[in-house]
């Protein structure tokens, strides 16, 4: 998807929220980008903007936190295996 088909999206005037994703998703889909390109140190920022976002967060039981959480700890775990992969190869 383009970001014009993404900016038409959120933009649309039919009353529904403006933006159909979190921040803190639109980082961690940064972060995965990043990865892909080998851009090690984008990465590695973006997460640490996304753990700033969800440990200054209250407490909410919805359950949103814990998959959120989760999902870092996968972001880590990647960056860490793709950092060690490339360091094997080189």
């Amino acid at each position: 998807m383009s970001e014009g088909d993404d900016s038409a999206r959120e933009g649309s005037g039919s009353g529904a929220p403006r933006y159909s994703r979190r921040l803190s998703d639109k980082i961690l889909i940064a972060f995965h980008h990043a990865c892909d390109q080998a851009d090690f140190e984008v990465a590695e920022q973006l997460l640490h903007i996304l753990e700033t976002m969800l440990t200054r967060r209250p407490y909410t039981p919805d359950g949103n936190r814990r998959r959120s959480i989760e999902s870092l700890v996968a972001a880590h775990e990647r960056l860490w295996h793709l950092r060690h992969t490339d360091a094997g190869e080189e």
